[in-house]
């Protein structure tokens, strides 16, 4: 026996450590992360141990166990994803809450200055995105938010 043959047959007796391995170290990391790709990932490996228990070739195994990641990945992990998603509270929070909200000026807001009383009862530094100036009184809603200062548009009632 040559010694590619002996290499050889040694992977092929225990791949199976190898499979398990892998099924180990995906699950790990997917707890880490929460995103269902690694778990699918340990699906596959299982997938490669079931047919390594089976006695299929090794080269079969990885083709196999990869073809099944691959289709796991694709067709399960989404539904499970849409699942883990359902029950989320669609209502904004933080900045993207104060996005379309109105106002008052509270002094004249131009590219540089100015301030408004927001409908939430917040004071916030504002500035405009365009060279117009608002006036005091005006009603404007907010367009971003740049740190702790809103950019804000006039609002035509």
């Amino acid at each position: 026996m040559n010694d590619v043959t002996i290499f050889v047959e040694f992977i092929d007796q225990w791949a199976w450590i190898g499979w398990l391995v892998l099924i180990a170290v995906f699950l790990v990391i997917e707890m880490l992360s929460l995103d269902f790709t690694f778990l699918m990932l340990s699906f596959g490996a299982a997938v490669g141990l079931i047919t390594d228990l089976i006695g299929i070739p090794v080269w079969a195994q990885v083709i196999i166990a990869a073809a099944a990641a691959a289709l796991f990945i694709l067709f399960i992990r989404p539904p499970l994803l849409k699942r883990l998603h359902r029950g989320e509270d669609p209502t904004k929070s933080n900045v993207d809450a104060l996005i379309d909200l109105r106002g008052l000026a509270l002094q004249e807001i131009t590219q540089v200055s100015g301030q408004v009383k927001l409908s939430n009862g917040d004071t916030w530094t504002a500035r405009t995105a365009s060279p117009v100036a608002i006036p005091t009184g005006a009603t404007i809603a907010i367009t971003a938010i740049n740190g702790a200062t809103a950019i804000v548009r006039p609002v035509n009632d």
